[in-house]
């Protein structure tokens, strides 16, 4: 099994391309669904989220209220990487425990879409790196024309990640989303034939 790690800044269009790869016929394992999993109520991972937290950032539902974490975390490092080091382990163990049940189904092309794969996650763990990238200037118009954010809050989520230059010079692949869609889904076709390429075992000599 290919077990190939895709990422992307925020706003990047990173989504976008994991799900016309899963579309082709890879199969994908995202990180936000799963960091979305770990944090149900009820969860050891939201207890603790709460204990250090506080009850603050929970909804009336008992749910967490991500945004209110999300403006807590951005406005202070410390605590961005307390929440980090409660969710990310949790992360990891499910990712590895889906891994196991693709390769047992014997699934060809495993995706992994890692956002924080640089920050928080081993690139050299996986065959191959691709990345989708997009200027930070555009990035943070689509987070306030596209997400609503403001532009405070679209710079912290920006200042978060490490600077998208320094993945391009890590990564196997890089796909440009710069311009239009249309554009988008040819360079990412591009990169899935090479993908499907690296999945093909040799013939015989």
């Amino acid at each position: 099994m290919l077990n190939v790690a895709l990422t992307g800044n925020v706003a990047s269009g990173k989504s976008t391309v994991a799900a016309w790869f899963a579309e082709w016929g890879a199969t994908v394992i995202d990180a936000d669904q799963l960091v979305r999993e770990v944090q149900q109520p009820g969860s050891p991972v939201l207890r603790a989220i709460v204990e250090r937290f506080g009850t603050q950032i929970l909804l009336p539902s008992g749910e967490l209220d991500r945004a209110a974490l999300r403006r807590l975390v951005f406005a202070d490092p410390s605590a961005r990487d307390a929440l980090n080091a409660i969710v990310h382990p949790a992360v990891r163990a499910r990712r590895d425990g889906l891994a196991q049940q693709a390769a047992a189904r014997g699934d060809r092309i495993l995706i992994h879409d890692i956002p924080l794969l640089f920050e928080a996650a081993d690139p050299a763990a996986f065959d191959l790196v691709v990345l989708v990238d997009a200027p930070e200037d555009v990035r943070r118009r689509r987070l306030v024309d596209q997400r609503g954010l403001t532009t405070q809050e679209a710079d912290a989520m920006l200042r978060a990640q490490m600077p998208s230059g320094q993945k391009r010079r890590h990564s196997d692949m890089v796909l440009d989303n710069t311009g239009s869609l249309a554009q988008l889904r040819a360079a990412a076709e591009q990169a899935w034939g090479k993908i499907r390429l690296l999945d093909t075992p040799p013939g015989p000599e």
